[in-house]
């Protein structure tokens, strides 16, 4: 039987192996392809000779932080990327906005999300190249959410289309029928979806 097809090369950078080892496992299980560092030197080779169609990269870490290694994807290479981080407080939000950032991901790391998050940011760059304008590049900072996109519609698209075993389409629509029966946007629908799901993922919620 032949490979399935990829879905994207990832760069994944993580000083913890741990956590290393975990995205990398279930982004590769998913028909990712995976690149992966453990230090941000290591990050800017593989970047510069594989060309990833988005970075993971962890912020704080020995030697060059996430904030350096995302600083030269940017000016040098065009790649964009999302954040790996414990921490989601107001000044870490500032800053991954003004640095381009895809997202924010807060660990600790809910694979489920993870998937489709990955998914909508590798949409969100797609489309803004076939249009040939620049990627997302800011990430809202109204709510340290576990997951925090610039695209929630894509994110609550992608989650739909997990749970419900869902194509894009139909996850769309049902999305749309959600949003109209309660009398708001959908934009503000999906927001809502992907805070309350991340809510529940927080240590102490249940």
């Amino acid at each position: 039987m032949p490979a399935a097809p990829r879905r994207g090369r990832i760069l994944v950078v993580d000083d913890d192996r741990l956590v290393l080892a975990t995205v990398v496992h279930g982004l590769t299980h998913a028909g990712f392809e995976i690149l992966d560092a453990d230090n941000g030197d290591d990050a800017i080779l593989l970047a510069r000779q594989h060309r990833p169609d988005l970075a993971l990269l962890d912020i704080r870490m020995d030697g060059m932080s996430g904030y350096d290694v995302a600083h030269y994807l940017r000016e040098a290479l065009q790649i964009p990327f999302m954040f790996l981080s414990a921490f989601s407080d107001e000044a870490t939000l500032v800053r991954i906005r003004a640095l381009g950032a895809l997202a924010l991901l807060v660990k600790p790391l809910d694979m489920a999300q993870l998937v489709p998050a990955v998914a909508a940011a590798l949409d969100s760059v797609a489309v803004s190249h076939h249009a040939e304008v620049p990627a997302p590049a800011q990430v809202p900072v109204q709510a340290p959410a576990a997951v925090v996109l610039a695209m929630p519609v894509a994110m609550a698209v992608g989650i739909v289309m997990h749970r419900f075993s869902l194509a894009r389409g139909p996850a769309l629509a049902r999305l749309q029928r959600l949003s109209a029966q309660e009398g708001r946007g959908l934009e503000q629908t999906c927001t809502a979806m992907v805070e309350a799901l991340e809510q529940l993922a927080l240590p102490g919620s249940l």
